[in-house]
């Protein structure tokens, strides 16, 4: 399995756990919170976001992409998906993912078996004070912490602090946040974008245009009996904003052009072949750019074809 997908599931998973602190008859109201509601609880400051909407990418067969014999899972996430029940690809409505400095904060809307998730904290020497629990991480410095604010919303944060998961108890009721109307979606830092090292070198290009930019998120949609990838960049102004969408448009005529130059014709299948494809406008201080995904691109991230 791909190692950035695997890691996603195993923070996925981890976020099942959360679900124990609903014990002792502590049962709260189901209800669906907005992505928008979801924000504004989670703590975003220089933090990476990102928002899955299960429930959407079940409907139009994204899920489906992981069925395929050669997208193994881990053995650990096996066993313990086994153990309380739990397929997030039926069980998971929503997820919300802050990566801060201060920790790891995670929202999670979806359907859980209360009793084996009682039994694994159990199993793993928890303890529960009150709706709040904790759980000891891989670290010492890594405290999971978790409680639930419906019986279908649960919160959870890795973090130094082992009571970080009551961050996410209340929302900030001042400006609504704005989020894209995606299934999938990810704002961006500035401080990821300028650390770009660890990013494809076709990417690297892109990365550094963007990092002088308020906010960038960029949200994964269907599109055109395929998918596309819609990026939305908010600049100080509109000066700052064209000037950008000329150097992001600059930036995929050079990665096409180094293509041709070695008489290659970029693969819409890899990561390249769709950064070439690319196209940008500028609209005030903000900046639309596109790409197309094709369902083979998806297909190689995941492994390849079944």
């Amino acid at each position: 399995m791909n190692r950035h997908l695997r890691s996603a599931l195993l923070i996925l998973s981890a976020a099942a756990v959360c679900g124990a602190a609903v014990w002792g008859g502590l049962w709260y109201r189901a209800r669906a919170e907005s992505p928008a509601a979801l924000v504004a609880r989670i703590p975003t400051s220089d933090a990476l976001v990102i928002y899955l909407d299960f429930a959407a990418q079940r409907r139009s067969g994204v899920l489906s992409l992981l069925d395929k014999p050669n997208v193994a899972e881990e053995p650990e996430y096996r066993d313990f998906a086994r153990s309380i029940d739990f397929d997030y690809r039926r069980d998971l409505n929503s997820v919300l993912l802050a990566a801060a400095p201060s920790g790891k904060f995670l929202l999670a809307q979806g359907r859980f078996n209360w009793d084996r998730l009682r039994a694994y904290v159990a199993s793993q020497n928890g303890r529960c004070d009150g709706a709040l629990c904790r759980m000891q991480g891989s670290a010492a410095d890594r405290r999971i912490s978790f409680f639930p604010i419906h019986d279908n919303l649960m919160a959870l944060a890795v973090s130094s602090d082992d009571s970080a998961a009551l961050r996410m108890s209340r929302a900030d009721h001042g400006v609504e946040p704005e989020v894209p109307e995606a299934p999938a979606w990810i704002s961006i830092p500035s401080s990821v974008l300028r650390s770009s090292e660890d990013l494809p070198e076709e990417a690297r290009l892109f990365a550094r245009s963007m990092s002088r930019a308020d906010s960038v998120v960029l949200a994964f949609i269907p599109e055109n009996g395929g998918f596309a990838a819609k990026l939305t960049i908010r600049c100080r102004d509109a000066q700052d904003a064209s000037d950008l969408a000329s150097q992001l448009t600059g930036a995929t005529t050079l990665l096409r052009q180094m293509f041709l130059s070695r008489h290659h014709t970029p693969n819409p299948a890899e990561l390249a072949g769709v950064l070439t494809s690319g196209t940008f406008r500028s609209d005030g201080a903000r900046v639309y750019g596109s790409w197309p995904v094709e369902r083979a691109f998806l297909d190689n991230l995941l492994g390849g074809p079944s």
